[in-house]
């Protein structure tokens, strides 16, 4: 595993390639910011946003959102995977910000991982993206360029992900980190063919490596 000063060489490699990383769910508020999120969840940001205009259009507020019936939910996200639970989910959401929260976005983890539909995930990218809080949201492109980069453990759960990345870089970094790791696993080290054979960490990347040596082989992790 790469210690805490290979792995933040390789993150600042990693800030070159992408000096504007940033969260890509549009939003206005922090209230629009984590319903789009929980929307998110096994799928991808392009089509929570050309769904979420026209829900935020008809549901502005927690207030209208939590009011509407599912009927009126459902065909403003159909477009996005697991709609119909997550029309529960939102509209579950909205009414416990009201009920308990007065309508505003809690700014804490315990509170909103209490909410419907929210997981440390989700919580952790609203505390960085609507607040500025330190975080760390462990999604699938984290998770697969830390581990192709041995920074973290090929076995690690998505809690141990997030773990070693908080002790192997400096909170103030951490948002940033998120979002960089996004985008250099979306953008870069793809899942299916990644671009190893022009990326910068390739030195420092046994993944890397084994793959230059076996092109072909797509059952690397």
């Amino acid at each position: 595993m790469l210690g805490k000063q290979r792995t933040m060489e390789a993150f600042e490699k990693m800030y070159e390639m992408f000096p504007e990383a940033h969260g890509e769910l549009q939003h206005k508020n922090p209230y629009e910011l984590l319903i789009a999120v929980i929307l998110s969840a096994q799928a991808t940001d392009v089509s929570v946003n050309k769904a979420t205009p026209a829900l935020f259009e008809a549901f502005p507020t927690p207030e209208a959102l939590a009011e509407a019936p599912l009927e009126e939910i459902i065909p403003k996200i159909k477009t996005i995977g697991l709609y119909r639970n997550k029309a529960k989910n939102i509209k579950a959401c909205a009414q416990q910000l009201i009920d308990h929260f007065g309508g505003e976005v809690p700014q804490t983890r315990d509170e909103l991982v209490s909410l419907p539909g929210v997981g440390r995930k989700t919580a952790n990218v609203v505390l960085g993206d609507a607040f500025g809080v330190p975080a760390i949201a462990v999604d699938t492109h984290v998770e697969r360029v830390t581990k192709r980069l041995r920074i973290c453990k090929l076995d690690a759960s998505v809690q141990e992900v997030e773990q070693t990345l908080m002790k192997k870089v400096p909170e103030e970094l951490w948002v940033k980190t998120h979002h960089t790791l996004i985008f250099f696993g979306r953008y870069h080290c793809t899942a299916r063919s990644p671009r190893c054979e022009v990326c910068p960490l390739l030195d420092m990347c046994q993944d890397g490596k084994m793959r230059m040596k076996d092109p072909a082989n797509k059952k690397l992790k």
